[in-house]
Protein backbone atom coordinates (compact mmCIF):
# COMPACT_ATOMS: atom_id res chain seq x y z
CA UNK A 1 0.00 0.00 0.00
CA UNK A 2 2.71 2.35 0.64
CA UNK A 3 5.93 2.85 -1.43
CA UNK A 4 9.31 1.39 -0.52
CA UNK A 5 10.69 4.71 0.97
CA UNK A 6 8.54 4.24 4.01
CA UNK A 7 8.75 0.55 4.16
CA UNK A 8 10.54 0.73 7.33
CA UNK A 9 8.28 2.57 9.11
CA UNK A 10 5.06 1.42 8.34
CA UNK A 11 7.18 -1.97 8.81
CA UNK A 12 7.51 -0.72 12.45
CA UNK A 13 4.13 1.34 12.75
CA UNK A 14 1.96 -2.28 12.18
CA UNK A 15 4.38 -4.41 14.12
CA UNK A 16 4.10 -2.05 16.82
CA UNK A 17 0.26 -1.88 17.03
CA UNK A 18 -0.44 -5.15 19.17
CA UNK A 19 2.19 -4.22 21.62
CA UNK A 20 -0.60 -1.80 23.00
CA UNK A 21 -2.66 -4.95 23.75
CA UNK A 22 -1.90 -5.26 27.09
CA UNK A 23 -2.75 -1.92 28.78
CA UNK A 24 -5.93 -1.65 26.24
CA UNK A 25 -7.20 -4.78 27.44
CA UNK A 26 -6.51 -3.73 30.74
CA UNK A 27 -8.77 -0.47 30.50
CA UNK A 28 -11.55 -3.15 28.58
CA UNK A 29 -11.32 -5.11 31.91
CA UNK A 30 -12.15 -2.39 34.34
CA UNK A 31 -14.48 -0.93 32.02
CA UNK A 32 -16.51 -4.75 31.86
CA UNK A 33 -15.78 -6.42 35.18
CA UNK A 34 -14.37 -4.23 37.48
CA UNK A 35 -10.61 -3.99 39.47
CA UNK A 36 -10.72 -7.36 41.45
CA UNK A 37 -11.93 -10.22 39.50
CA UNK A 38 -8.62 -11.84 38.06
CA UNK A 39 -10.87 -15.22 36.13
CA UNK A 40 -12.88 -12.33 34.59
CA UNK A 41 -9.87 -11.13 32.76
CA UNK A 42 -8.60 -14.23 31.54
CA UNK A 43 -12.05 -14.51 30.25
CA UNK A 44 -11.67 -11.28 28.65
CA UNK A 45 -8.16 -12.14 27.10
CA UNK A 46 -9.64 -15.61 25.52
CA UNK A 47 -12.79 -13.98 24.22
CA UNK A 48 -11.87 -10.61 22.95
CA UNK A 49 -9.39 -11.07 20.76
CA UNK A 50 -10.63 -13.99 19.15
CA UNK A 51 -14.41 -12.22 18.58
CA UNK A 52 -12.22 -8.59 16.64
CA UNK A 53 -10.21 -11.53 14.52
CA UNK A 54 -13.51 -13.01 13.26
CA UNK A 55 -14.91 -9.71 13.09
CA UNK A 56 -12.51 -8.46 10.44
CA UNK A 57 -11.69 -11.45 8.92
CA UNK A 58 -14.11 -10.75 5.88
CA UNK A 59 -11.56 -8.02 4.90
CA UNK A 60 -8.42 -9.94 4.45
CA UNK A 61 -8.45 -10.35 0.57
CA UNK A 62 -5.42 -9.70 -2.17
CA UNK A 63 -5.43 -6.06 -3.56
CA UNK A 64 -3.92 -4.96 -6.41
CA UNK A 65 -3.08 -1.81 -5.13
CA UNK A 66 -2.10 1.42 -7.22
CA UNK A 67 0.14 3.94 -5.29
CA UNK A 68 -1.54 7.32 -4.39
CA UNK A 69 -0.04 10.68 -4.40
CA UNK A 70 -1.18 11.05 -1.04
CA UNK A 71 -0.38 7.83 0.88
CA UNK A 72 2.07 9.69 3.29
CA UNK A 73 -0.14 11.12 4.39
CA UNK A 74 -2.96 8.47 5.79
CA UNK A 75 0.27 6.67 6.82
CA UNK A 76 1.18 9.68 9.44
CA UNK A 77 -2.91 10.11 10.19
CA UNK A 78 -2.78 6.42 11.18
CA UNK A 79 1.04 7.08 13.41
CA UNK A 80 -0.65 10.16 14.83
CA UNK A 81 -3.91 7.85 16.00
CA UNK A 82 -1.25 5.48 17.45
CA UNK A 83 0.50 7.72 19.38
CA UNK A 84 -2.16 9.49 20.88
CA UNK A 85 -3.69 6.28 22.24
CA UNK A 86 0.03 5.50 23.57
CA UNK A 87 -0.36 8.54 25.15
CA UNK A 88 -3.41 8.54 26.63
CA UNK A 89 -2.95 4.90 28.27
CA UNK A 90 0.42 6.27 29.84
CA UNK A 91 -1.09 9.19 31.70
CA UNK A 92 -3.94 6.80 32.55
CA UNK A 93 -1.14 4.27 33.50
CA UNK A 94 0.19 6.74 36.46
CA UNK A 95 -2.92 8.26 37.14
CA UNK A 96 -4.59 4.77 38.29
CA UNK A 97 -1.70 4.50 40.20
CA UNK A 98 -1.91 6.98 42.26
CA UNK A 99 -5.64 7.05 42.65
CA UNK A 100 -8.48 4.72 43.52
CA UNK A 101 -10.53 5.03 40.37
CA UNK A 102 -15.05 3.99 40.22
CA UNK A 103 -16.37 1.76 38.00
CA UNK A 104 -17.80 4.71 36.26
CA UNK A 105 -14.42 6.02 35.60
CA UNK A 106 -13.24 2.74 34.52
CA UNK A 107 -16.12 2.79 31.92
CA UNK A 108 -15.62 5.79 30.76
CA UNK A 109 -11.84 5.25 30.07
CA UNK A 110 -12.66 2.46 28.17
CA UNK A 111 -15.01 4.69 26.03
CA UNK A 112 -12.08 6.58 25.07
CA UNK A 113 -9.94 3.92 24.28
CA UNK A 114 -12.50 2.18 22.12
CA UNK A 115 -13.00 5.66 20.20
CA UNK A 116 -8.96 5.72 19.69
CA UNK A 117 -9.35 2.18 17.84
CA UNK A 118 -11.83 3.24 16.05
CA UNK A 119 -10.35 6.34 14.54
CA UNK A 120 -8.22 4.20 12.17
CA UNK A 121 -11.59 3.10 10.59
CA UNK A 122 -12.65 6.45 9.85
CA UNK A 123 -9.45 7.36 7.80
CA UNK A 124 -9.53 4.36 5.85
CA UNK A 125 -13.22 4.62 5.39
CA UNK A 126 -12.36 8.57 4.36
CA UNK A 127 -9.27 7.81 1.93
CA UNK A 128 -11.93 5.14 0.19
CA UNK A 129 -14.32 7.72 -0.22
CA UNK A 130 -12.14 10.17 -1.69
CA UNK A 131 -11.03 7.73 -4.65
CA UNK A 132 -14.20 6.71 -5.35
CA UNK A 133 -15.01 10.58 -6.16
CA UNK A 134 -12.12 11.23 -7.95
CA UNK A 135 -13.14 7.77 -9.95
CA UNK A 136 -16.58 9.02 -10.78
CA UNK A 137 -15.27 12.77 -11.42
CA UNK A 138 -12.53 11.29 -13.79
CA UNK A 139 -15.48 9.24 -15.71
CA UNK A 140 -17.43 12.04 -15.71
CA UNK A 141 -15.29 14.64 -16.95
CA UNK A 142 -13.34 12.27 -20.21
CA UNK A 143 -15.12 12.53 -23.57
CA UNK A 144 -14.40 9.64 -25.49
CA UNK A 145 -11.88 9.62 -28.09
CA UNK A 146 -10.01 7.28 -30.10
CA UNK A 147 -6.47 6.25 -29.29
CA UNK A 148 -4.68 3.82 -31.46
CA UNK A 149 -2.01 1.91 -29.09
CA UNK A 150 0.51 0.14 -31.36
CA UNK A 151 1.57 -2.89 -29.63
CA UNK A 152 5.50 -4.25 -30.07
CA UNK A 153 5.80 -8.10 -29.49
CA UNK A 154 8.59 -8.38 -26.85
CA UNK A 155 11.43 -10.51 -28.43
CA UNK A 156 11.58 -14.32 -28.21
CA UNK A 157 13.24 -14.92 -25.05
CA UNK A 158 10.88 -17.03 -23.49
CA UNK A 159 12.23 -20.04 -25.07
CA UNK A 160 15.80 -19.65 -24.23
CA UNK A 161 14.51 -18.55 -20.41
CA UNK A 162 13.67 -22.07 -19.22
CA UNK A 163 16.85 -23.49 -20.81
CA UNK A 164 19.56 -20.84 -18.37
CA UNK A 165 17.04 -21.23 -15.66
CA UNK A 166 17.09 -24.77 -15.72
CA UNK A 167 20.65 -25.33 -15.42
CA UNK A 168 20.94 -22.36 -13.17
CA UNK A 169 18.98 -24.31 -11.12
CA UNK A 170 20.61 -27.38 -11.05
CA UNK A 171 24.47 -25.85 -10.40
CA UNK A 172 23.10 -23.54 -7.99
CA UNK A 173 21.32 -25.53 -5.81
CA UNK A 174 24.45 -26.95 -3.65
CA UNK A 175 27.26 -25.47 -5.95
CA UNK A 176 25.92 -21.64 -4.85
CA UNK A 177 25.54 -21.47 -1.21
CA UNK A 178 29.30 -20.25 -0.47
CA UNK A 179 28.68 -18.08 -3.56
CA UNK A 180 25.88 -15.74 -2.85
CA UNK A 181 24.63 -12.69 -4.94
CA UNK A 182 25.39 -9.08 -3.67
CA UNK A 183 23.63 -7.41 -1.11
CA UNK A 184 20.38 -6.27 -1.95
CA UNK A 185 19.73 -9.06 -4.16
CA UNK A 186 17.45 -12.16 -3.75
CA UNK A 187 19.30 -14.79 -1.47
CA UNK A 188 18.52 -18.49 -1.73
CA UNK A 189 17.68 -19.63 1.64
CA UNK A 190 20.58 -21.87 2.30
CA UNK A 191 22.95 -19.10 0.59
CA UNK A 192 21.73 -16.78 3.43
CA UNK A 193 21.33 -19.31 6.37
CA UNK A 194 25.52 -19.81 5.56
CA UNK A 195 26.30 -16.18 5.32
CA UNK A 196 28.49 -14.53 7.78
CA UNK A 197 25.76 -11.47 7.74
CA UNK A 198 23.38 -13.66 9.10
CA UNK A 199 25.68 -15.47 11.52
CA UNK A 200 26.26 -12.00 12.98
CA UNK A 201 22.47 -11.10 12.82
CA UNK A 202 21.63 -14.33 14.90
CA UNK A 203 24.44 -13.97 17.32
CA UNK A 204 23.53 -10.54 17.87
CA UNK A 205 19.64 -11.12 18.51
CA UNK A 206 20.59 -14.25 20.57
CA UNK A 207 21.95 -12.07 23.25
CA UNK A 208 20.85 -8.94 22.79
CA UNK A 209 17.03 -9.64 23.16
CA UNK A 210 17.49 -12.51 24.87
CA UNK A 211 18.86 -10.39 27.94
CA UNK A 212 15.97 -8.27 27.66
CA UNK A 213 13.56 -10.77 27.20
CA UNK A 214 14.78 -12.15 30.46
CA UNK A 215 14.38 -9.11 32.19
CA UNK A 216 10.91 -8.88 30.93
CA UNK A 217 10.08 -12.69 31.79
CA UNK A 218 11.35 -12.10 35.32
CA UNK A 219 9.97 -8.38 35.92
CA UNK A 220 7.40 -9.28 38.38
CA UNK A 221 9.79 -11.42 40.24
CA UNK A 222 12.68 -8.49 39.94
CA UNK A 223 9.66 -6.63 41.65
CA UNK A 224 8.47 -8.95 44.64
CA UNK A 225 12.42 -9.32 45.58
CA UNK A 226 13.49 -5.68 45.92
CA UNK A 227 9.87 -4.86 47.52
CA UNK A 228 7.39 -3.20 45.07
CA UNK A 229 3.74 -3.53 45.48
CA UNK A 230 1.86 -5.39 43.63
CA UNK A 231 0.15 -2.17 42.02
CA UNK A 232 3.63 -0.70 41.38
CA UNK A 233 4.75 -3.99 39.25
CA UNK A 234 1.56 -3.87 37.36
CA UNK A 235 2.52 -0.32 36.80
CA UNK A 236 6.15 -1.43 35.39
CA UNK A 237 4.95 -4.12 32.91
CA UNK A 238 2.13 -1.61 31.08
CA UNK A 239 4.93 0.74 31.00
CA UNK A 240 7.34 -1.89 29.20
CA UNK A 241 4.75 -2.54 26.70
CA UNK A 242 3.94 1.26 25.83
CA UNK A 243 7.80 2.00 25.39
CA UNK A 244 8.06 -1.40 23.35
CA UNK A 245 5.35 0.33 21.23
CA UNK A 246 7.44 3.61 21.48
CA UNK A 247 10.52 1.96 20.23
CA UNK A 248 9.15 0.37 17.33
CA UNK A 249 7.92 3.46 16.18
CA UNK A 250 10.99 5.91 16.89
CA UNK A 251 13.27 3.52 15.69
CA UNK A 252 11.64 3.20 12.06
CA UNK A 253 11.53 7.29 11.82
CA UNK A 254 14.90 7.42 13.27
CA UNK A 255 17.07 5.12 11.03
CA UNK A 256 15.13 5.80 7.87
CA UNK A 257 15.85 9.50 8.60
CA UNK A 258 19.63 8.47 8.88
CA UNK A 259 19.48 6.35 5.88
CA UNK A 260 18.22 8.73 3.77
CA UNK A 261 20.04 11.64 5.02
CA UNK A 262 23.19 10.91 6.20
CA UNK A 263 24.06 7.28 4.56
CA UNK A 264 24.08 5.88 7.73
CA UNK A 265 23.93 2.59 7.90
CA UNK A 266 20.43 0.33 9.70
CA UNK A 267 22.76 -1.93 11.93
CA UNK A 268 24.59 1.32 13.41
CA UNK A 269 20.90 1.91 15.06
CA UNK A 270 21.12 -1.47 15.93
CA UNK A 271 24.15 -1.40 17.82
CA UNK A 272 23.02 1.68 19.45
CA UNK A 273 19.55 0.04 20.73
CA UNK A 274 21.68 -2.98 22.31
CA UNK A 275 23.42 -0.88 23.99
CA UNK A 276 21.02 0.86 25.66
CA UNK A 277 19.49 -1.95 27.21
CA UNK A 278 22.49 -2.64 29.16
CA UNK A 279 21.47 0.49 30.92
CA UNK A 280 18.49 -1.07 32.08
CA UNK A 281 20.00 -3.97 33.11
CA UNK A 282 22.70 -1.99 34.94
CA UNK A 283 19.53 -0.73 36.52
CA UNK A 284 18.68 -3.77 37.95
CA UNK A 285 21.65 -4.29 39.12
CA UNK A 286 21.80 -1.26 41.54
CA UNK A 287 18.55 -1.76 42.43
CA UNK A 288 18.06 1.46 43.30
CA UNK A 289 14.71 2.80 44.63
CA UNK A 290 12.04 3.34 41.76
CA UNK A 291 14.86 2.17 39.20
CA UNK A 292 12.71 -0.33 38.43
CA UNK A 293 10.59 2.16 36.59
CA UNK A 294 13.46 3.24 34.75
CA UNK A 295 14.51 0.12 34.00
CA UNK A 296 11.07 -1.00 32.63
CA UNK A 297 11.04 2.04 29.85
CA UNK A 298 14.40 1.69 28.72
CA UNK A 299 14.52 -2.20 28.53
CA UNK A 300 10.81 -2.32 26.87
CA UNK A 301 12.11 0.96 24.30
CA UNK A 302 15.28 -0.94 23.28
CA UNK A 303 13.47 -4.56 22.75
CA UNK A 304 10.82 -2.68 20.72
CA UNK A 305 13.34 -1.20 18.55
CA UNK A 306 15.13 -4.50 17.75
CA UNK A 307 12.67 -6.21 16.44
CA UNK A 308 11.45 -4.18 13.50
CA UNK A 309 15.59 -2.77 12.97
CA UNK A 310 16.25 -6.83 12.30
CA UNK A 311 13.93 -7.51 10.22
CA UNK A 312 14.04 -4.43 8.08
CA UNK A 313 18.01 -5.27 7.91
CA UNK A 314 16.84 -8.89 6.72
CA UNK A 315 14.79 -7.36 4.36
CA UNK A 316 17.49 -5.07 2.51
CA UNK A 317 20.49 -7.20 2.74
CA UNK A 318 19.07 -10.71 1.89
CA UNK A 319 16.05 -9.61 -0.47
CA UNK A 320 12.45 -10.80 -0.36
CA UNK A 321 11.97 -13.68 -2.45
CA UNK A 322 12.50 -15.83 0.60
CA UNK A 323 11.79 -13.08 3.37
CA UNK A 324 9.19 -15.21 5.28
CA UNK A 325 11.84 -17.50 5.74
CA UNK A 326 14.47 -15.57 6.57
CA UNK A 327 12.10 -13.68 8.79
CA UNK A 328 11.41 -16.74 10.92
CA UNK A 329 14.97 -17.35 11.39
CA UNK A 330 15.89 -14.35 12.40
CA UNK A 331 13.08 -14.29 14.91
CA UNK A 332 13.95 -17.60 15.97
CA UNK A 333 16.76 -16.23 17.93
CA UNK A 334 15.12 -15.07 20.80
CA UNK A 335 14.08 -18.05 22.13
CA UNK A 336 17.18 -19.01 21.73
CA UNK A 337 18.82 -16.35 23.73
CA UNK A 338 16.06 -16.24 26.46
CA UNK A 339 16.67 -20.16 27.05
CA UNK A 340 20.18 -19.34 27.39
CA UNK A 341 19.78 -16.50 29.37
CA UNK A 342 16.79 -17.35 31.37
CA UNK A 343 16.42 -20.49 32.01
CA UNK A 344 20.47 -21.72 32.28
CA UNK A 345 21.73 -18.76 34.12
CA UNK A 346 19.00 -16.42 35.75
CA UNK A 347 17.18 -19.30 37.23
CA UNK A 348 19.71 -21.27 38.33
CA UNK A 349 21.38 -18.15 39.94
CA UNK A 350 18.16 -17.05 41.67
CA UNK A 351 17.24 -20.60 43.13
CA UNK A 352 21.20 -20.78 44.34
CA UNK A 353 20.69 -17.57 46.33
CA UNK A 354 16.93 -18.29 47.64
CA UNK A 355 18.92 -21.82 48.59
CA UNK A 356 21.22 -19.45 50.55
CA UNK A 357 18.47 -17.56 52.36
CA UNK A 358 16.76 -20.43 53.34
CA UNK A 359 19.20 -22.15 54.84
CA UNK A 360 21.09 -18.75 56.80
CA UNK A 361 17.27 -19.34 58.09
CA UNK A 362 18.13 -22.97 59.29
CA UNK A 363 15.61 -24.11 56.88
CA UNK A 364 15.23 -26.46 54.22
CA UNK A 365 13.20 -26.41 51.16
CA UNK A 366 10.24 -28.42 51.03
CA UNK A 367 9.44 -30.35 48.54
CA UNK A 368 7.04 -28.70 45.63
CA UNK A 369 6.96 -25.15 47.39
CA UNK A 370 8.64 -22.43 45.20
CA UNK A 371 11.72 -20.29 46.26
CA UNK A 372 11.69 -16.92 47.05
CA UNK A 373 14.55 -14.85 47.29
CA UNK A 374 14.73 -11.22 48.81
CA UNK A 375 17.14 -8.40 48.11
CA UNK A 376 18.96 -6.83 44.89
CA UNK A 377 21.49 -9.77 45.13
CA UNK A 378 18.88 -12.23 44.22
CA UNK A 379 19.41 -11.01 40.76
CA UNK A 380 22.99 -9.10 40.90
CA UNK A 381 25.32 -11.61 39.35
CA UNK A 382 22.57 -12.81 36.65
CA UNK A 383 22.15 -9.12 34.96
CA UNK A 384 26.18 -8.61 35.16
CA UNK A 385 26.79 -11.73 33.17
CA UNK A 386 23.75 -10.48 30.56
CA UNK A 387 25.21 -7.20 30.50
CA UNK A 388 28.61 -8.54 29.49
CA UNK A 389 26.37 -10.43 27.19
CA UNK A 390 24.40 -7.24 25.94
CA UNK A 391 28.35 -5.94 25.09
CA UNK A 392 29.39 -8.49 23.30
CA UNK A 393 25.92 -8.52 21.09
CA UNK A 394 26.63 -5.30 20.43
CA UNK A 395 30.12 -5.26 19.31
CA UNK A 396 29.25 -8.13 17.42
CA UNK A 397 26.79 -5.64 15.79
CA UNK A 398 29.25 -3.47 14.81
CA UNK A 399 30.89 -5.37 12.92
CA UNK A 400 27.99 -5.94 10.51
CA UNK A 401 28.00 -1.94 10.77
CA UNK A 402 31.43 -2.39 9.30
CA UNK A 403 30.74 -4.60 6.95
CA UNK A 404 27.70 -3.25 5.33
CA UNK A 405 28.72 0.47 4.97
CA UNK A 406 29.45 0.29 1.43
CA UNK A 407 26.03 -0.97 0.41
CA UNK A 408 24.47 1.37 2.81
CA UNK A 409 25.85 4.40 0.92
CA UNK A 410 24.70 2.97 -2.03
CA UNK A 411 20.53 3.29 -3.28
CA UNK A 412 19.09 0.90 -1.64
CA UNK A 413 15.74 1.28 -3.31
CA UNK A 414 16.40 1.41 -6.57
CA UNK A 415 15.52 -1.90 -7.65
CA UNK A 416 11.76 -0.97 -5.50
CA UNK A 417 11.33 2.24 -7.73
CA UNK A 418 11.74 0.12 -10.59
CA UNK A 419 9.66 -2.29 -10.42
CA UNK A 420 7.08 0.22 -9.15
CA UNK A 421 7.61 2.52 -11.97
CA UNK A 422 7.40 -0.89 -14.54
CA UNK A 423 3.87 -1.60 -12.73
CA UNK A 424 2.41 1.74 -13.24
CA UNK A 425 3.32 1.75 -16.77
CA UNK A 426 1.86 -1.30 -17.36
CA UNK A 427 -1.34 -0.72 -15.08
CA UNK A 428 -1.24 2.63 -17.29
CA UNK A 429 -1.46 0.52 -20.96
CA UNK A 430 -4.17 -1.82 -19.67
CA UNK A 431 -5.75 0.92 -18.90
CA UNK A 432 -5.46 2.79 -22.17
CA UNK A 433 -6.31 -0.95 -23.75
CA UNK A 434 -9.25 -1.24 -22.02
CA UNK A 435 -10.38 2.41 -22.90
CA UNK A 436 -9.90 1.47 -26.70
CA UNK A 437 -11.56 -1.38 -26.59
CA UNK A 438 -14.58 -0.09 -24.43
CA UNK A 439 -14.89 2.94 -27.28
CA UNK A 440 -14.99 0.05 -30.11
Amino acid sequence: MFSPAIGSCYLHLYSSWPLQGQPTCLAFYHAFYGDHNPQALILLIAWLPAAVSFLFLPTVRILKTVHQPNENKVFYNLLYISLALAGFLMVLIFIQNKLSFTRTEYVADGVVVFFFLLLPLVVVFREELNQLKAKTQALTDSAPKLKVVAEIPPPNVEQEAPATTSSHEKSSCLGNILKPPKRGEDYTILQALFSIDMLILFIATTFGAGGALTAIDNLGQIGLSLGYPRKSITTCVSLLSIWNYLGRVVAGYASETFLTKYKLPRPYMLTLVILLSCVGHILIVLGAPNSLYFASVIIGFSLGAQWPLLFAIISEIFGLKYYSTFFNFGAVASPVGSYILNVRLTGVLYDKEALKQLKAKGLTRQAGKDLTCVGVQCYRMAFIIITAATLLACFVSFVLVLRTKTFYKGDIYRKFRVEHETGENETGITKTGNSVENFN
